[in-house]
This record gives C-alpha cells, structure tokens and sequence, in this order.
C-alpha cells in the first residue's frame, strides 16, 4: 500500500532544502509585483497628463515605487543563481 511513500523524516528535511532554494523566487515574485505596478503607475501618470488631470499624486506614487524596486533588483542578485532541480 505504501510501497512508493517516503518516510516522514525526509519530507521535513527536503522543505528545509526546498526553502533555501526558494529564496530567490521569492525575490523574484516581489519584483514581477512591483514592476507590474509600476507599469501601471507610468501609464496611469501619462494618461492624467495627456488628458490635463491631476497627476501629482500617480507621479509621487510612481517615485516611491521606483527606488524600491530598485532595491530589490539589487538584493535579488546577490543571492545565488536559481537551478533547474532541487536538491533531494
């Protein structure tokens, strides 16, 4: 019945490898999330310029956002380069 189930000891091991190794794609995740709002804050900034609105606001936001994603571009590369596998 259970001829292809692993032993629970392994399970709780392989998470703590597997969280190492996710790391980086946690990065990765809170960078695709700012930099789609950012793209949005651009063109939501653009949009109220063209049309003669407000667009202080959207700008100031947009100039917040920046620095930050910079910063995690450059904590993103100091963390080792992804693998295709996981160790087991």
């Amino acid at each position: 019945m259970t001829d292809g189930a692993a032993p629970r000891g392994n399970k709780q091991t392989a998470g703590i490898g597997r969280q190492r190794v996710r790391s980086g794609e946690d990065f990765d995740i809170i960078i695709g999330f700012l930099g789609f709002w950012a793209a949005v804050l651009l063109a939501v900034t653009v949009w109220t310029e063209l049309t003669a609105q407000p667009a202080l606001g959207w700008a100031l936001g947009l100039l917040a956002l920046l620095p930050a994603l910079y910063g995690m571009v450059r904590l993103r590369r100091r963390l080792p380069a992804r693998t295709a596998t996981r160790p087991s």
